[in-house]
């Protein structure tokens, strides 16, 4: 499929692996040699992103400059000449809601994170960030209320990224589409029913607009409890 869709950039999340345990069949994907990898450190297993690139970055950094975050590898950035690329695992509020505030704190610095790079050249975000921001995002929005990925805080931190000059791309472009879900948990049949959440996006800097494209997301590809979504931007 990776190879179907032939991306500039690849970005991905979630990968629950080091550097060293990076399969051969995706280090050697034709047409993404620049690969970068983060992952937790001392947990294998657990968090991990990797982004991979056609062409070589200018710069890569990894984290956000945040001691209490960066630790689990979840933000990988490349810089273009004309924009900035970030992966990013956006952290999980857990069962019980048990890590919401250390999620709300990853929020804030991220937020931070995000308007730093902004000030410097327009910023695609691409990732799992952990929210359905709108009842229009997910299936059951109801009885979803005060679950992991729907809480009143968690959509509050997204609507503060939109406020701070980010614009959630696929929305933009589809304000009234339903059933545009990204992720459906394994059990009950939730993904052949499409009882899912949109928790998947390409955010870009507001002055990215005339430069979009389009914002697909790619609901047949199977592999995963999560599906690819592709933007695609003239730059």
């Amino acid at each position: 499929w990776v190879q179907e869709e032939a991306p500039d950039v690849l970005c991905l999340q979630e990968t629950k692996c080091g550097v060293s345990a990076v399969p051969p069949e995706v280090r050697a994907l034709p047409g993404l040699p620049h690969q970068f990898w983060a992952s937790a450190e001392g947990r294998p297993g657990y968090s991990g992103v990797g982004l991979l690139a056609k062409t070589e970055p200018l710069n890569v950094t990894y984290g956000i400059g945040d001691p209490e975050h960066d630790a689990d590898g979840r933000v990988v950035t490349a810089e273009f000449p004309s924009l900035f690329v970030v992966c990013a695992y956006v952290p999980n509020a857990g069962r019980g809601l048990v890590r919401l505030e250390p999620r709300m704190r990853f929020d804030t610095a991220f937020l931070e994170f995000l308007r730093r790079l902004d000030a410097q050249k327009p910023v695609l975000l691409c990732g799992d960030l952990n929210v359905a921001h709108a009842e229009i995002d997910l299936c059951h929005p109801r009885s979803n209320r005060n679950n992991p990925g729907f809480t009143p805080q968690e959509r509050e931190g997204f609507t503060r990224l939109l406020g701070a000059g980010f614009v959630d791309s696929f929305r933009h472009l589809y304000p009234e589409a339903r059933g545009a879900f990204t992720f459906w948990t394994y059990l009950g049949g939730a993904r052949a029913r499409n009882v899912g959440w949109r928790l998947d996006y390409a955010v870009v800097s507001q002055r990215l607009l005339g430069s979009l494209c389009d914002t697909k997301i790619r609901n047949t590809v199977a592999g995963s409890d999560h599906c690819p979504i592709t933007a695609l931007l003239a730059v």
